[in-house]
């Protein structure tokens, strides 16, 4: 997919492999130290080779993929799913926190928690009680 003299930056690589909506978004992500090459905390000017361990954290996702092609062109997500493979150890990981609902611990069903204005209104007017 990319020429042999050229050199492939690893926040825009990530951005044409559509792990990141924008390439500062990328970029971004490689400072704050949520991507890692082959273990090592990178800068996003690093350049990419095919064969490269690249591990990348979010909030949503962790996520360890080998680099099969090289581009810096955005396509289309089928074209870009060809310039990675995800590791067996990745997938099972994701498969078990899907199965755990290991990222799923901030959500909650809506009205639990605290209630809301109106909702304070309503217990003040039952209540007589001026709550703050």
């Amino acid at each position: 997919m990319g020429d042999l003299d050229t050199k492939f930056r690893l926040d825009k690589w990530l951005w044409a492999a559509r792990f990141f909506k924008t390439r500062s978004l990328a970029t971004t992500a490689i400072d704050t130290g949520k991507v890692h090459v082959d273990g090592d905390r990178v800068k996003p000017a690093k350049e990419v080779h095919v064969g490269q361990l690249i591990q990348i954290r979010n909030k949503d996702m962790e996520i360890e993929l080998r680099v099969l092609g090289l581009s810096i062109l955005r396509r289309g997500a089928s074209e870009a799913a060809l310039l990675y493979t995800e590791t067996e150890g990745s997938v099972a990981k994701r498969e078990n926190a899907k199965v755990t609902g290991v990222g799923e611990h901030a959500k909650r069903e809506r009205g639990a928690g605290r209630p809301t204005k109106r909702q304070q209104r309503d217990i003040k007017r039952f209540t007589g009680l001026d709550l703050k």
